[in-house]
């Protein structure tokens, strides 16, 4: 009788350890998956000893990237800092920057004003689909569907070009400022927006029909990669993976920020944890962002924004400096000396697409941050690789991998 495909799926790591047991013993082999490989997503080695085609041992090696932001960022302003958290999750950056610029904003204990608060959310919203488009998009041709990357890129490419008429670039966006945003939506943006999500979600139900019942990706991933809700937490896993594994945590529902408590959505939970539930996170998370960002522009509130009495802070809009001395002057300052932040310390934590984004900053007074620690996402998802990888057949490496959804940018920080 032929075997098929489903013979093969196993429902955990233990199992699938456990069949080897009765191999004839033999010499294991070392083999090396990156740093430069299509499927580590970035410059990421895996160190692995194998018994056939079964992974014994993982271990992950980082820092390939050498960027040292942390350090870059106690050497500059608070506002010349927005560019390089572009950098850390470069498929969201919009998102990146909301975050940075939060926490510097609660060590100032400075408020941004309503409008301020919901340009800010619709940043981080299509940040979260534009990143989980490609996530889901890049995670099918892992597992062998390519038509999926066309539907979700075609879309994400539609969102590019929307943040190129927000802030006037398409892929790092430096949008925020200390105190607000850069500059306010462009005329008829709203409206636009909105034609994107009534536009995605058909998408994304296309995307449901080819991968969601595919047999061919089910038996790649259901039972595959399965991280424990205990593990998960014991981990530092955050985001959609956190969740996949049962947690029902989300910074937005459980410590919100920007107004997110005013707005009705559902935080999705998984029940196995395994690379097909991670999957399901996105696909879901998706549909909830657009409904979030329908009720933002249906209560879109008018007035400033940015914070107008933050003088020492936010550097006034350009149309004011070219027409008044004061403004001139104050926009000078905080040029050349940075937003003056009051001395003290802080820790801030935003609900990324990828997981949570932390900034700590200790401040000595004056423009410039004394020193500047990052938590990113990915950096902890990746940190159960070591254990979560035995046990599995090589041809799994792709699609655990790209289930965790992680980028090297946030890792070698």
């Amino acid at each position: 009788m032929a075997t098929t495909t489903k013979e093969f799926t196993i429902a955990d790591a233990s199992s699938r350890a456990s069949e080897i047991e009765g191999d004839v013993p033999g010499e294991t082999m070392a083999i090396n998956v990156g740093p430069s490989h299509p499927t580590t997503h970035g410059v990421l080695r895996l160190m692995m000893e194998l018994d056939g085609d079964v992974i014994k041992k993982c271990e992950p090696v980082l820092g390939y990237l050498h960027r040292g932001d942390e350090k870059i960022a106690e050497n500059m302003t608070y506002n010349q800092f927005v560019p390089y958290t572009d950098r850390l999750d470069y498929l969201a950056p919009l998102a990146n920057n909301v975050a940075y610029a939060m926490a510097v904003e609660k060590l100032a204990n400075l408020e941004v004003p309503e409008r301020c608060e919901a340009i800010r959310v619709l940043c981080c919203e299509l940040a979260r689909i534009s990143s989980h488009l490609l996530g889901i998009g890049v995670y099918g041709m892992d597992a062998g569907a390519w038509t999926v990357f066309m539907y979700t890129f075609t879309e994400r490419e539609k969102l590019y070009t929307l943040f190129e008429e927000l802030t006037g670039a398409r892929f790092t966006t430096s949008y925020t400022r200390i105190g607000g945003v850069a500059r306010d939506i462009p005329e008829g943006w709203l409206g636009r927006v909105l034609e994107f999500c009534n536009g995605v979600l058909p998408v994304i139900d296309q995307v449901d029909k080819l991968l969601t019942r595919n047999r061919i990706f089910m038996d790649r991933t259901e039972g595959v990669g399965v991280i424990s809700k205990e593990d998960a937490i014991a981990y530092g896993i955050t985001g959609p993976n956190l969740r996949a594994s049962g947690v029902d945590l989300d910074l937005r529902k459980d410590k919100p920020y920007l107004g997110y408590d005013k707005y009705d959505f559902e935080v999705p939970v998984g029940t196995t944890g395994d690379c097909y539930d991670r999957y399901l996170m996105r696909a879901e998370e998706v549909r909830q962002s657009v409904s979030i960002v329908r009720q933002v522009i249906d209560k879109f509130p008018e007035g400033p924004h940015y914070a107008e009495e933050a003088k020492k802070i936010f550097a006034p809009p350009k149309a004011k400096i070219l027409s008044s001395m004061e403004e001139l002057i104050q926009n000078f300052m905080i040029v050349t000396e940075g937003p003056q932040i009051p001395a003290g310390e802080v820790y801030f934590e935003a609900e990324n697409p990828k997981g949570a984004l932390g900034f700590y900053i200790v401040s000595k007074g004056g423009g410039v941050p004394y020193r500047l620690k990052i938590r990113g996402p990915s950096f902890c998802n990746l940190s159960i690789l070591d254990k979560l990888i035995p046990g599995h057949y090589l041809t799994d490496i792709t699609v655990i991998l790209g289930s965790l959804d992680f980028v090297m940018g946030e890792c070698d920080r």
